[in-house]
């Protein structure tokens, strides 16, 4: 059962198209991280609109690099979906029965700040190397989808 708050569209195969409409957004979006290892985008929908957008990249003032000279990335550097909570809760709006649009699913950190912004929908592209956030996700209730994109 979905929240009022999130569009559920009459049929799954409408459900479906708008879907993979919103996750090629969300891999539009994260081309716009300077991250080398992976870029990552995000999209929250709500009642049929975008009202936020993130990637992962360094915090405002930072410099671009992600990475240190191992590769490894940097501590300090936010995750996509960090990034469009962190938009949305500067705005006059609220993510509250929204959906969260991902190249990547979520980890432990950003699962619970999904929670806690009142996300109800999490749709993904590739699963995160550790499984945990969307454990996380499933025990809350909240509906998950995995919706491979094309690679073109």
């Amino acid at each position: 059962m979905i929240s009022e708050g999130v569009l559920k569209y009459e049929n799954r195969e409408k459900q479906l198209r708008y879907d993979q409409a919103y996750l090629r957004m969300a891999r539009e979006w994260s081309k716009l991280s300077h991250c080398q290892r992976k870029q990552v985008g995000a999209i929250i929908v709500k009642n049929g609109m975008v009202i936020s957008d993130g990637y992962n990249g360094t915090p405002t003032g930072f410099d671009n690099c992600c990475e240190d000279e191992e590769g490894s990335t940097l501590w300090y550097v936010l995750h996509a979906e960090a990034n469009a909570i962190s938009k949305v809760a500067r705005s006059t709006n609220n993510a509250q029965n929204s959906t969260l649009y991902l190249t990547l699913s979520p980890c432990k950190d950003c699962s619970k700040m999904i929670l806690q912004v009142g996300i109800r929908r999490v749709v993904y592209a590739q699963i995160y190397k550790d499984g945990t956030g969307l454990e996380l996700l499933e025990d809350a209730g909240i509906e998950i989808e995995h919706i491979p994109l094309e690679t073109t």
